[in-house]
């Protein structure tokens, strides 16, 4: 809350808001350069079309009679509006939006560390807002658009179409980033809109009859020829009578050799029969020498009763043949003699066997016939394998082969209609070529023009606008700012807003003040001029300072305020202590602080025994609903608030400011 009263009060103004007004200012500033340097481009493709009268937009027939010469005012419809409609409709624009975007997609990467740059910024931001899409989509803010309907959005919003009145010109414009890209996209919208009017107001359903009757007998010739392949494919052949003869064919030259193989084989069998029968009666080995002699255990035992008799002999020179020796040795001759008469004396003593070479030659050959027979056998089970082979491939031939012959029939029925419907189309062309000569009543009087120069934004312009329009943006700051700004900073309307006298503004004589001066003296004067002294003499006088928060300067104005009275010859006490009264006596001035009055209980005992009640407001930290509420408390405790101190006054113009507007 401020008085403005002067052009020092707007300054005064000017410097409380001073941080605002700086930012909004460089914010405007940042913006108008940012818009300048980083914005991109447009540039803009102008085209004009002329609407020729003709059959489709022709309003009043033409006649050779006389013509008035004022025409009443009709209410038809302008036929130009009807092509600006076309131009800009729907269907045109999404086959633009559809080229355009095919284009980009086939154009290579830019070349450049700058416009690579921008491209991977241009990608981030496009990623950011289809992120931001999602979730507003999701959240049911928005709908589900494709690319190319927003990019459709987009080209309607840059495209413009108009005409003068009464004029049959139709002017175009088209803003775009690139000069050069506007001028194809507008060239590629003449020429869509061109072949859609032709489209529309042409006699097409002949040709479209005949394109659809060629697509539906391509599709069919390309499904009878699928089904064919794979039929051939099946029965493995270029067609069906070449596969039945060559299967016929091969059937039968298997067969020959399966006889001739069974013939053999029958023959070898017989022989190899007889061959083993007549082998079994053959012995397998004849001797060819044989060497007979003494057998070594007759030998061997006829040297030991030798031996034996001779120690007999020597035995019964020394003793008796009745001696257990003598016996011993005679029983022992007559085992002896019973074993070589049991043992045959003659043996066979090596013997040369040779094997028979009949019976080797008969086993050779019946080896043979085995091997040859096992042949025969092996190339009978292939031969019957394989023509069973051939006979169920023959069979499958023979089942398909109707189904061949329809799909050929059909693949030639469907060639056959394709080359009509063919010669029908062309004839079809013909006649719409003739038909869109006689409606194309549109004529492009100017080609898309290529236009370098940039349509926004004005660079220089904003360049030099940035500051006027940076200062106007912090004056409204500093404007809407103090409309809204409810701190108390002076003294002015305090009495008319709050209905309180206003005893005093105390000067800031801190952070970075000139310290006590004439002023600050002054308004300490004042409020000893506002305290009625007449009544310290007789009555005493107490005097309460409160205020509605800590720290807002009652001890401060206190201390000051009792030094003040003190030099005027005044007995003061400050505050009250054991043993002191709690009232003032005659001839004294008590002060009392009751700081903190909305968190401080103790206040209200001390405001309870004061004479006069003075609230203490801190300038620049109170506000207008702070200082309503503690006075509405005190008038309702109280029934009195007898003043009002502003503490903390600052004039927050620089001296050096005020020193040159008094110059």
């Amino acid at each position: 809350m401020i008085d403005i009263r002067s052009f020092r009060d707007l300054l005064r103004l000017f410097y409380i808001f001073r941080r605002e007004f700086l930012i909004a200012f460089g914010l405007t500033v940042v913006l108008a350069v940012g818009i300048a340097f980083l914005m991109p481009p447009r540039y803009a493709s102008e085209a004009r079309l002329l609407v020729k009268p003709g059959r489709e937009n022709l309003t009043v027939p033409l006649d050779a009679g006389d013509r008035q010469t004022m025409l009443s005012q009709v209410s038809q419809r302008d036929p130009i509006i009807d092509e600006e409609k076309m131009l800009t409709g729907r269907p045109v624009i999404n086959q633009v939006a559809r080229l355009y975007m095919d284009e980009m997609a086939r154009q290579p990467p830019p070349q450049g560390v700058w416009k690579q740059i921008k491209a991977q910024v241009g990608k981030a931001a496009l990623a950011t807002l289809d992120g931001l899409r999602w979730v507003t989509t999701k959240l049911g803010l928005t709908e589900a658009r494709t690319p190319e309907e927003r990019l459709a959005s987009k080209l309607e919003d840059r495209f413009q179409a108009s005409h003068g009145p009464g004029s049959n010109v139709m002017e175009l414009r088209f803003v775009w980033d690139d000069p050069l890209v506007a001028q194809r996209i507008m060239q590629t919208w003449v020429k869509v809109y061109l072949d859609e009017r032709t489209a529309v107001l042409g006699r097409k359903g002949l040709v479209t009859f005949y394109e659809g009757k060629v697509r539906d007998a391509d599709q069919q010739i390309e499904s009878s020829k699928a089904l064919w392949r794979a039929r051939l494919e099946k029965i493995q052949g270029v067609s069906a009578s070449e596969r039945l003869e060559a299967l016929t064919k091969r059937v039968n030259e298997l067969r020959t050799r399966r006889a001739e193989i069974l013939a053999e084989k029958d023959a070898t069998e017989q022989g190899l029969n007889y061959a083993s029968g007549r082998a079994k009666t053959l012995p397998r080995e004849v001797v060819s020498e044989r060497e007979v002699g003494y057998g070594p255990t007759w030998l061997a035992l006829s040297n030991q009763l030798n031996e034996l008799k001779r120690q007999r002999a020597d035995a019964l020179r020394v003793y008796k043949e009745t001696a257990p020796t003598v016996l011993t040795l005679n029983e022992s001759i007559a085992t002896l003699e019973k074993q070589v008469q049991a043992e045959e004396r003659n043996v066979q003593r090596s013997e040369r066997r040779t094997p028979n070479e009949l019976g080797t030659t008969l086993e050779r050959n019946q080896l043979e016939k085995s091997v040859r027979l096992r042949e025969l056998i092996t190339f009978s089970s292939v031969y019957d394998k394989e023509i069973g082979e051939l006979e169920a491939a023959r069979r499958q031939v023979l089942e398909s082969e109707p189904e061949l012959a329809r799909l050929e029939q059909a693949l030639a029925v469907a060639e056959k209609s394709r080359a009509l419907y063919l010669d029908s189309l062309e004839k079809a062309r013909i006649d719409q070529a003739l038909d869109e000569n006689r409606i194309n009543n549109i004529a492009q009087i100017e080609q898309a023009t290529f236009n370098p120069a940039r349509v926004s934004p004005k660079s220089l312009l904003l360049l030099a606008l940035a500051a006027p329009a940076g200062l106007l943006v912090g004056l409204l700051v500093i404007y809407l700012r103090s409309l809204t700004d409810q701190r108390i900073h002076d003294g002015g309307r305090v009495e008319q807003r709050f209905g309180v006298p206003l005893w005093s503004t105390i000067k800031d004589i801190g952070g970075g003040s000139a310290g006590e001066d004439n002023e600050f003296h002054a308004s300490l004067y004042r409020i000893y001029g506002m305290l009625p002294l007449d009544r310290v003499a007789e009555q005493g006088l107490t005097v309460g300072l409160t205020s509605s928060r800590p720290k807002e300067g009652v001890s401060f104005i206190a201390q000051r305020l009792r030094t003040l009275l003190q030099a005027q010859g005044l007995t003061v006490r400050l505050n009250v202590t054991e043993g002191q009264p709690e009232r003032a006596q005659p001839g004294e001035v008590l002060l009392l602080e009751a700081a903190g009055l909305l968190s401080n209980r103790d206040a209200f005992v001390r405001l309870s025994r004061s004479d006069l009640i003075v609230l203490v407001v801190e300038a620049r930290a109170s506000t207008v609903p702070v200082v309503e509420n503690a006075l509405g408390i005190l008038r309702t405790a109280f029934h009195k608030v007898d003043g009002v101190i502003i503490n903390r006054r600052r004039f927050e113009v620089p001296p050096h400011v005020l020193r040159w507007l008094q110059r």
